[in-house]
């Protein structure tokens, strides 16, 4: 997958293949608003203000309305995005915008003149950002396995055009935002391939893959060997029930120069395939399970971003990657496993395994330096329940740690949510035979214990766990900018803009 290039470049001056006009609401009785869509109108003749008046453009949050031009401007299409309330329209309502452009072009594809609002109440490098982001999320495909006639499958926009004067800002907002939903889009190629593709093994041979594409960003994979002599017992016990081994990912990006004494720890649950292990999934979309391993996805493309944007902010991001499946050699309910930092841990549910390999994860990522960790899983149902498919949840031991990831989400629209991190949590892990069990009998808090179960292996220093369960990998559209089932590269982006804040 390339990066989709972009071009700056006056209203109507370049040669393209369809101009997007964005529309706010209200638009009937007044016509259209915005400088640009009102001399767009007027080289139409008032087409756009005519549709507005009989109701067939309204505006709205993800509406697209396409025409057929007869050589009125330099494209031979328009397509009117909505964007909803002028005075409400925020990046999310853009990027939604330029994903319905991506999809009303979808037979089309090649080159998107995106025309920019001075009048909507965000800047213009920031408007840029959110449509480009959304045209190239928007337009992904995830039927890469396809093989109907390739001229019947979605068409790609190829280039962009951002339709305004020449701006360092905007330019720069621009590429940066293009060169982040490629990294999006990669980690959604790995999370929506199929298990029989990706296992443990080709996760690591995509990570070094990554690595040889940046001079400062090296990989690492450890083998079974290896993590017996760590003594990560966690990982190792999950990947035992299958014939793929389990695997621990590590990449270092050392920038020539830093700003910061800050080491960024990264850490991704990276299970291929969750059947449950021996506590077996109901077989109800377990096929889904291919997508357990997003939160690592996230975590592979998000210090590549960090890489390829060449931020001053040292970085490790260790991918915890085993396959859970049953077997004769399986972990099993009732054994006892030793983990890394020397805990203990009895095993109630075998398909509480997420935390197990984060567990001995965390642990390496300290061993490597880490001042501050993130880690990112799909962990818990019970988060998807209480947040559904839009927020990610997250848990954090340091106060500035937790501003700084809220503001990084709500800037990359990676959304998140802090949810409560209280002590007398902990007992809902208590076990009577070792230091602690990976579950509980209760049908109460599972988001939060699963939190209290991982801050035992954090280690020291800023911490957050982030639960994705929802927003990582989605069962149908959500509806914006996100408009297919699938994985959604959740992390890359909110990675970005963590490290951005750290240099």
């Amino acid at each position: 997958m390339s990066r989709v290039p972009i071009e700056i470049a006056l209203p109507g001056q370049a040669q393209a293949d369809a101009l997007a006009v964005p529309i706010s609401r209200p638009v009937s009785g007044g016509g259209v608003t915005g400088d640009g869509a009102r001399i767009v109108d007027e080289k139409l003749r008032g087409r756009l203000t005519a549709l507005a008046e009989s109701g067939e453009l309204r505006g709205d949050r993800g509406e697209a309305v396409l025409l057929h031009l007869d050589g009125e401007l330099q494209a031979p299409r328009v397509v009117a995005v909505g964007v909803g309330e002028h005075d409400e329209v925020d990046a999310d309502a853009l990027r939604t915008a330029g994903a319905a452009a991506a999809a009303a072009l979808a037979r089309v594809g090649g080159t998107l003149d995106l025309l920019l609002d001075d009048s909507l109440p965000l800047p213009l490098p920031e408007q840029a950002a959110a449509l480009v982001e959304g045209v190239i999320i928007g337009g992904y495909s995830p039927g890469a396995w396809k093989t109907e006639d390739p001229a019947k499958r979605p068409r790609q926009i190829e280039r962009i055009v951002i339709g305004h004067f020449d701006d360092q800002k905007l330019r720069d907002a621009a590429e940066r935002a293009s060169l982040l939903a490629e990294r999006t889009n990669r980690a959604r190629d790995l999370a929506n391939m199929p298990p029989n593709e990706l296992n443990p093994h080709t996760l690591g041979e995509h990570a070094k893959e990554l690595a040889r594409e940046h001079e400062h960003l090296t990989c690492e994979v450890l083998g079974t060997r290896e993590l017996d002599e760590l003594g990560m017992g966690a990982l190792s016990a999950v990947g035992r029930g299958s014939r793929n081994e389990p695997r621990l990912i590590v990449l270092r990006y050392e920038p020539p120069e830093t700003t910061t004494g800050v080491v960024l720890g990264l850490v991704g649950k990276s299970i291929t395939f969750d059947t449950g292990g021996i506590s077996l999934k109901p077989g109800a979309k377990m096929e889904d399970m291919k997508g357990d391993m997003a939160g690592g996805a996230g975590t592979l493309h998000g210090i590549g971003a960090i890489a390829a944007l060449q931020l001053p902010v040292r970085a490790v991001a260790v991918l915890a990657a085993a396959e859970n499946m049953p077997g004769g050699d399986a972990f099993r309910p009732g054994d006892i496993l030793r983990a890394a930092n020397g805990k203990t841990i009895e095993i109630i549910n075998t398909d509480a395994e997420g935390r197990l390999v984060l567990a001995d994860g965390m642990w390496y990522a300290r061993r490597e330096g880490a001042t501050h960790l993130l880690e990112l899983s799909t962990l818990t149902g019970a988060m998807e329940l209480a947040l559904g498919d839009l927020y990610a949840g997250y848990f954090t031991n340091d106060e500035d740690w937790s501003d700084r990831i809220r503001a990084a989400a709500d800037r990359s629209g990676d959304l998140a949510w802090r949810f409560p991190l209280h002590d007398r949590y902990r007992r809902y892990i208590d076990s009577a035979y070792a230091d602690m069990k990976n579950g509980s009998t209760l049908r109460q808090g599972s988001p939060v214990l699963a939190a209290k179960f991982l801050e035992e292996f954090a280690g020291d220093g800023p911490w957050a766990h982030v639960d994705m369960a929802g927003p990582g990998f989605l069962e149908r559209s959500r509806g914006d900018y996100l408009r297919v089932p699938g994985g959604t590269g959740y992390g890359v982006r909110l990675i970005a803009e963590l490290a951005s804040g750290l240099t």
